[in-house]
């Protein structure tokens, strides 16, 4: 792959992350904060593999300025900070770690569900200010109470686990068709969930289309004391209107991990509304943020980027076709991302054929508009070959690993 490749890693990524691409030869440079578009766009001169938690935005723009960026790793759940369609187009693969954090976020929505049904956050605001308020009002356990959740996915599903663990009982609502575990209950409209939870729980994706989602005409159809979560995405809640529900008197409580604009980088400035509501948690979008998740995302995304770079490998990228490759079965392999257009494939042979190239493995994966195929062959391409790969319609980029 000619010199040392490069990454660059913002966010305050693990450092278990660069440990392990220096151990797998590259060179890494770190940074604590996000940037900007102009500032991303700077920074990655020369860099081959990108690493961002959730406030960096890789847009159209910084893909079309860096081309020869090869991969981006998403030190998270989310890749909507990601243009992934750009990406793919561009030959740019993308990972995630879609499962490494579930459970710190499932501990902190079943912490957060104990402490308001408790009053727990009125309860220590009432003592820091010298005030002694022992009465059981308005404090419930959580055992025989309904509690909902809004996106039965990885988190939504263990969360239901959890919960009936303590008592509760689990009704759930979800787009999609979703296996029910344990005793949980599907709900056939976000209606019949809000009439009848205790508690509220959001965990649905970061698509655009989740934007607004949970507003005044959704907190309205909430039962009376009943309290509200979200640690799924900021823009997805109106927290003027949840605010509006608290001051009434509606919802006896909420807690809040992520909101619409957050800060940049620790440290900087932030403030909210709902700073002064009664029994209110707010927490600075830390679901995901436990020493185990973080080591657990660290090595996982970077053993993607790893095999991507050093395998050709897209398992669980998120916007290539898969494959899953093994060691190279030859003197070096060639990795051909191209348009899905027909025959590319026989092109791709035929370039190898005339070149005098033998094939020992080879394998092909296509998904919507992209195809990509990973040839194992028994001597190193020449510039000869590698221009022939590039000149064929459709092509995207071409590697080439040595083995």
């Amino acid at each position: 792959m000619g010199s040392m490749p490069k990454a660059l890693l913002l966010e305050n990524i693990h450092p278990l992350a660069a440990e392990s691409l220096r151990a797998h030869g590259f060179e890494v440079e770190t940074r604590k904060g996000a940037l900007s578009e102009r500032e991303l766009i700077d920074a990655l001169e020369g860099v081959d593999v990108l690493g961002v938690r959730s406030k960096t935005t890789v847009t159209r723009a910084v893909i079309d300025a860096r081309p020869t960026l090869t991969a981006i790793g998403c030190f998270c759940i989310g890749t909507n900070q990601v243009d992934l369609n750009h990406a793919a187009k561009n030959g740019i693969a993308v990972f995630n770690a879609p499962y490494s954090n579930t459970r710190s976020v499932v501990e902190l929505v079943i912490c957060d569900i104990i402490c308001l049904m408790r009053r727990i956050p009125a309860h220590t605001h009432h003592m820091k200010h010298g005030v002694w308020d022992k009465s059981a009002s308005g404090s419930h356990e959580v055992r025989g109470k309904t509690l909902g959740i809004i996106g039965y996915g990885n988190i939504g599903s263990q969360l239901s686990v959890l919960a009936e663990a303590l008592g509760m009982s689990v009704i759930f609502y979800d787009l999609e068709e979703k296996l029910a575990l344990g005793n949980a209950r599907r709900c056939e409209t976000l209606h019949e969930l809000l009439n009848e939870a205790d508690a509220v729980t959001i965990h649905v994706d970061g698509r655009k289309s989740n934007t607004g989602f949970f507003g005044e005409k959704q907190f309205s159809q909430m039962k009376q004391n009943a309290i509200f979560i979200n640690a799924s995405r900021g823009f997805v809640v109106d927290l003027d209107a949840l605010k509006e529900h608290l001051d009434s008197g509606h919802l006896s409580g909420a807690a809040i991990d992520v909101f619409q604009n957050e800060p940049k980088k620790t440290g900087d400035p932030f403030s909210t509304p709902l700073a002064d509501e009664d029994n209110m948690i707010l927490t600075p979008h830390i679901g995901g943020s436990t020493l185990e998740a973080q080591e657990n995302i660290a090595q996982f995304v970077s053993q993607r980027l790893e095999d991507y770079w050093f395998k050709a490998s897209t398992m669980l990228s998120v916007n290539l076709p898969q494959i899953t490759t093994g060691p190279c079965k030859g003197a070096a392999r060639i990795a051909h991302l191209h348009a899905n257009l027909p025959g590319v494939l026989a092109k791709v042979n035929q370039v190898l054929g005339e070149q005098d190239i033998n094939i020992s493995a080879q394998a092909l994966g296509t998904e919507g508009e992209i195809g990509y195929v990973v040839t194992d062959v028994t001597k190193c391409p020449d510039e000869v070959t590698i221009d022939a790969l590039d000149a064929i319609t459709g092509t995207i980029r071409t590697r080439v690993i040595e083995s």
